[in-house]
């Protein structure tokens, strides 16, 4: 289908809906006139109270005269009756006042009422119906009251009937113009679009002729076309452009092609000199390029990895799956530090490496490929083991002098505290409290070492949530009161349990909740929250104290690690460290979320049990 023809069917399609909009704009006129009939019934409303009214009245009236007969109690009744019946109709009149001046003629007929009504009911109490003077003086009262109630009603019947035949023969005459003039107004558009629909078409296929060939020129090859711009409307616009794209792609065909070449040797060998070991990935996983650091690194020739899929260069199917989501999401993974880890095996050697996982996107979100990167840390992680084992060793060669230290000194305390004076009371007291501190100190380097080579014990079992955070409450609920700071629970309605050491879930949460009452002014909060999301349980103990300088944020997991500025700065920085072991061996995870001057939040993970 060529573009005029399209352009026409366009504009048909145009004019179909005008022909749509026209019928719809008289089905919208008639509607109008049924409406006009409508507000015509709220005007018959008015009238038919009238009438009730005026009924009502009559009634009364007849009430009155049935007393004056004799029969007083049901005359009595009747009256009070119709009386009930006369106020709801002038209620339902009140409510629908559609005419102008019709407020006022109820006001009068609720004025002109009461005073029927308050001669009326002094006649009833007082009248002795056994006096004939009596009963024709009470008629005589009445009856130019009761008359003027009725006129008054017949007044508001005549002026809404006045005003229901005028609004019914306007209605029909507009309604009658609207159509007319509707459908006069649809016919000169749909003329008009259809004369300026072929016009139009005639005036843009002419240009678009002369843009087509000329592309067919450039697809040649033949850079020198030059179109004339006849207009500045927006194919004016797309002529000048496309003049433009063609000076560009004969600048682009002129330039040396050796300059190019040489600009990719120099990338090429920036690749190779860094240190790290760079992996360059296609969309279908495959390497595309490889540096010297990461070939000896893999111990693969570059013949070995260019070209080939990603598993045939490294064997890993957990990193596989990180890369294949990269390059499915265009975003690098979050992961923890323990989850960057790849470990190699090459020619009877071991060696650790972090690695990051980055995209690179083109122009739009076309994905160009995923760049990996390997940073040996093989040395970094032996000098730490070597760390770790030395403070453990140490450790456990001062556990035992350490504890005769605590025992002499309590001892001490205990039987020769009388004989000091204040100053030697109060050195052996800071003795005894440090002593305590170092010991301390070296269970909890005990703990972690024994979490960290996989020797301690875990008694894993099916835990409801709510029962490790009723555990915690009941033990700081004392210091919490004490302290006038709120430690509340949010936990979800149905039971969520988890798999896990409870007793060792308990020690995180209690480490937790102990590092926020540091943190944390009178009058604060600590909220422990619970949430399923997927296979995991998220618990986070959240507190709205100083927060955590940022320069913490990364390191504050790591051993011997403390933030200063708390209420007490003697903990050994380790309390975190073994909180972030406990949950590994939990195969969760751990983090912090904090903005200074406004609280933190510390989460980690539990796998969810069915």
């Amino acid at each position: 289908m060529t573009l005029r023809l399209k352009i026409l069917f366009g504009y048909g399609m145009a004019f179909l809906l005008t022909g749509i909009v026209l019928v719809w704009a008289v089905h919208n006129l008639v509607d109008l006139g049924q409406a006009s009939e409508a507000i015509l019934r709220e005007n018959y409303k008015s009238i038919q109270a009238a009438g009730q009214m005026m009924n009502a009245v009559e009634e009364q009236d007849a009430a009155v005269l049935q007393v004056l007969l004799g029969d007083s109690l049901a005359g009595r009744a009747r009256f009070r009756q119709n009386e009930a019946r006369f106020f709801e109709w002038l209620g339902r009149a009140k409510d629908n006042i559609t005419v102008t001046g019709e407020a006022g003629v109820i006001e009068e007929l609720d004025r002109r009422y009461a005073a029927y009504r308050s001669a009326a009911t002094d006649s009833l109490v007082a009248l002795d119906p056994s006096r004939v003077e009596a009963r024709e003086d009470s008629q005589s009262r009445l009856a130019p009251l009761s008359r003027a109630v009725r006129e008054q009603s017949e007044r508001l019947r005549r002026l809404n009937e006045q005003a229901m035949f005028g609004t019914s023969r306007q209605a029909r005459r507009l309604a009658r113009q609207a159509v007319w003039s509707t459908s006069g107004v649809g016919l000169m558009a749909m003329t008009i679009g259809l004369v300026v629909s072929v016009l139009l078409s005639k005036r843009l296929v002419r240009p678009l002729h002369r843009l087509a060939a000329a592309a067919q020129r450039v697809g040649q090859g033949h850079y020198d076309v030059e179109l004339p711009v006849d207009s500045r409307d927006e194919l004016g616009l797309l002529t000048g452009e496309f003049n433009a794209m063609a000076r560009r792609l004969k600048d682009y065909r002129d330039m040396n092609v050796e300059e190019i070449m040489a600009e990719k040797k120099r990338g090429e060998a920036i690749l190779r000199s860094i240190e790290d070991g760079i992996l360059v990935i296609d969309p279908d996983l495959r390497v595309t390029h490889i540096n010297l650091t990461a070939l000896t690194l893999l111990a693969v020739t570059s013949e070995q990895a260019i070209g080939r899929h990603f598993l045939e260069v490294i064997n890993d199917e957990g990193l596989l799956a990180l890369l294949r989501q990269t390059a499915d999401t265009r975003e690098a993974p979050h992961l923890g530090e323990d989850r960057m880890i790849l470990t190699l095996n090459r020619g009877g050697e071991t060696r650790h490496c972090t690695f990051a996982v980055t995209p690179v996107s083109g122009s739009g979100s076309a994905l160009l490929c995923v760049v990996l990167l390997l940073r040996d840390v093989t040395r970094f992680r032996e000098l730490d083991r070597l760390k770790s084992q030395f403070v453990m060793t140490a450790s456990h060669e001062l556990r035992t002098p350490l504890t005769s230290i605590s025992m002499s000194i309590g001892l001490l305390r205990e039987r020769a505290i009388d004989r000091l004076d204040d100053a030697q009371r109060q050195l052996l007291d800071v003795a005894y409290q440090e002593s305590n501190r170092l010991r301390a100190l070296v269970n909890d380097l005990l703990d972690l070492e024994k979490i960290e080579s996989g020797r301690i014990e875990m008694q894993f079992e099916k835990v409801p949530v709510s029962r490790l955070a009723e555990r915690v409450l009941a033990i700081f609920r004392p210091q919490t009161d004490k302290a006038h700071v709120t430690l509340v629970a949010s936990l979800p309605e149905e039971p969520v349990f988890v798999r896990a050491d409870s007793s060792k879930i308990s020690w995180v949460l209690t480490n937790l909740i102990s590092n926020a009452l540091r943190y944390v002014s009178s009058g604060g909060h600590i909220d422990i929250r619970a949430e399923r999301a997927g296979e995991f349980v998220h618990v986070s103990v959240r507190d709205d104290g100083r927060g955590i300088p940022r320069e913490f944020q990364d390191r504050i997991f790591d051993k011997f690690v403390q933030v200063g500025d708390s209420r007490d700065n003697r903990g050994s920085g380790l309390g975190l460290a073994i909180c972030r072991e406990i949950v590994r061996a939990h195969t969760g995870t751990i983090w912090v979320d904090s903005e200074p001057g406004s609280g933190s939040t510390f989460t980690f993970t539990l796998p969810v049990m069915e």
